[in-house]
């Protein structure tokens, strides 16, 4: 049984630098203070993968600098020339971007203090970002004696993050671009395998979703009498072998 109000801290430290890592922003000082928070999750870590891959981060941030993590964010979630991976819940929910599941967070906002920065946060409120940067206010105010909040940080985790952080984490983690947001997926998972165990949720099965159809990608006409070539000499050869089953 864990000792909810001993790991409030971690909880909280955790959420911070999930935010700063997932957040989109333009602000200069959008990593400020990640270092200082993976100084801190290394000597305490979740298991000894994640314990790892909180190393591999501070040192790809120390050596090749905020720069290079920031173009690494933008090819795997904004960068047309790949397949971005998606960030809303609304998306791995519907298949939609602003559906249900924004109008839920934004109900749950609806019940707190806090609201969405406008200048700050881009995305919808159902951005994993913004999802990451509520939950961290949420555990602030617990840890601060407003014990109110502890329903509602069971909610969003049971009826927001939980259905679909898993298929999250794997799109970020086998993304084509993904170098160190590899670790960032690796420590992401640990974590919210302890959250579970905190909240005393269990991991839901993966299950196919409906997507929004992308239109197909054109070709060109060489490629298209390519094709073409190819099926109708498949064609040719399914024929003839038609009438060599029957010639026997």
């Amino acid at each position: 049984m864990i000792n909810k109000e001993s790991v409030n801290q971690a909880r909280s430290l955790y959420y911070g630098f999930l935010s700063k890592m997932f957040v989109f922003s333009t602000r200069a000082d959008r990593f400020s203070g990640v270092v200082d928070a993976l100084d801190v999750m290394i000597e305490y870590p979740l298991d000894e993968n994640s314990g790892e891959a909180l190393k591999e981060i501070k040192q790809y941030i120390l050596e090749l600098g905020e720069e290079v993590l920031i173009q690494e964010y933008d090819d795997i979630f904004h960068n047309p020339s790949f397949p971005v991976v998606r960030t809303s819940a609304s998306y791995y929910d519907e298949g939609v971007e602003s559906g249900k599941k924004r109008v839920e967070v934004k109900n749950f906002l609806g019940k707190t203090h806090i609201r969405r920065d406008e200048q700050n946060f881009k995305e919808n409120e159902d951005s994993i970002g913004f999802i990451f940067t509520f939950m961290h206010e949420i555990v602030e105010l617990i840890i601060d004696g407003q014990k109110e909040y502890e329903n509602l940080q069971h909610c969003m985790f049971a009826e927001i993050i939980n259905p679909f952080i898993d298929e999250f984490v794997i799109n970020v983690y086998e993304h084509k671009m993904s170098k160190i947001y590899k670790s960032v997926a690796v420590v992401l998972n640990a974590f919210i395998t302890f959250e579970r165990l905190y909240f005393e949720v269990t991991k839901p099965p993966l299950k196919a979703k409906k997507r929004v159809q992308k239109p197909v990608e054109p070709i060109s006409p060489a490629e298209a009498r390519r094709r073409a070539e190819n099926k109708a000499k498949k064609m040719a050869g399914k024929e003839l072998d038609v009438v060599e089953r029957k010639a026997r």
